[in-house]
């Protein structure tokens, strides 16, 4: 039997235990013995002491982290792997920003509104437009969901889909 074409492009698996809370009402934890969520395997769990997508004083509920992409790649697409506790909470926006020079905003390149609400444990992917990490710093965030402040989100894992850069 023939092997399977592999597709161009690599993926790269970012630290998603360095995803930061957006605003105060949103926190994380974790535990290396036992997540608390589903199996139990390590992740960053993602709590939230207000219902909602939407942090306190506006903006979006997120969690968020600056990309670090190898030289002469673009990424063109994101994984994340996670569980959910209940399908009331869940992931709503997957979103990938990039600092403007000079660096007083930030323009959205990568912008997926689907609400990612299988309980999981499951991996999902985003396509992306290509995106040239050149410019400007990328700024990656996950906009959570929470209808109920006893759920819980477990990050297991977060990559950047990579194109070789003609």
């Amino acid at each position: 039997m023939p092997e399977a074409k592999r597709p161009r492009g690599e993926v790269m698996w970012i630290d998603h235990f360095s995803l930061l809370p957006g605003d105060p009402s949103v926190t994380t934890s974790f535990n290396a013995i036992s997540s608390g969520v589903g199996g139990g395997l390590t992740a960053l769990v993602v709590h939230s002491s207000t219902t909602g997508e939407n942090a306190q004083g506006g903006g979006n509920k997120v969690v968020h982290t600056a990309l670090e992409v190898p030289p002469h790649y673009d990424v063109v697409g994101v994984r994340i792997c996670y569980e959910l506790t209940s399908k009331r909470t869940y992931i709503s926006q997957v979103r990938i920003a990039q600092v403007q020079n000079p660096p007083g905003t930030a323009n959205v390149l990568l912008d997926d509104p689907t609400n990612h609400t299988n309980p999981g444990p499951v991996c999902v992917d985003v396509k992306s437009p290509t995106i040239d990490p050149r410019p400007g710093a990328l700024l990656f965030s996950l906009r959570v969901n929470f209808g109920n402040t006893a759920d819980r989100i477990a990050i297991r894992g977060v990559a950047l889909h990579l194109r070789p850069r003609p």
